[in-house]
């Protein structure tokens, strides 16, 4: 069977990077934390950009375990617990693991900050309007 490359289109130029990094992200899922993305109402007559709001279930995980990074164009939260081996358990059903959960960012998107509450951390993000830009490109004709 023949895989169907989704960005194989000669009419879309550049976007190998792109594929590389859906397939990366793809490989490395596996639904631990699950997350929530949601949209923040804002008053649209105000002008204010389009936020948005991810917030991962983290529970056991303290501030310092935790790492919200942007690396190129891609949000990475990275989770690590201290196994305490001064601890002596009878029985251990919550197990200390570690993550990475990485999520690919469209242009010009800007992360505005973290809070950790309750075992959840939302990351806050906006998504400034593009900026419609033409440009007029002159023709040369040879002598």
């Amino acid at each position: 069977m023949t895989r169907i490359q989704p960005f194989a289109s000669p009419l879309l130029l550049g976007f190998d990077a792109m594929e590389k990094t859906l397939e990366r992200i793809a490989k490395g899922n596996d639904g631990y934390p699950p997350y929530n993305i949601e949209r923040i109402r804002s008053d649209t007559a105000s002008g204010e950009p389009e936020r948005l709001r991810i917030t991962l279930a983290v529970a056991g995980f303290a501030e310092d375990e935790l790492e919200v990074t942007t690396e190129e164009n891609q949000l990475v939260v990275r989770g690590r617990q201290a196994d305490t081996s001064e601890r002596d358990f009878l029985y251990r059903g919550i197990a200390s693991r570690q993550f990475q959960r990485m999520f690919v960012l469209a242009d010009g998107m800007r992360v505005l900050g973290a809070e950790l509450r309750n075992g959840l951390l939302s990351i806050d993000l906006v998504r400034p309007e593009p900026e419609r830009l033409v440009k007029k490109i002159n023709i040369s004709v040879p002598d």
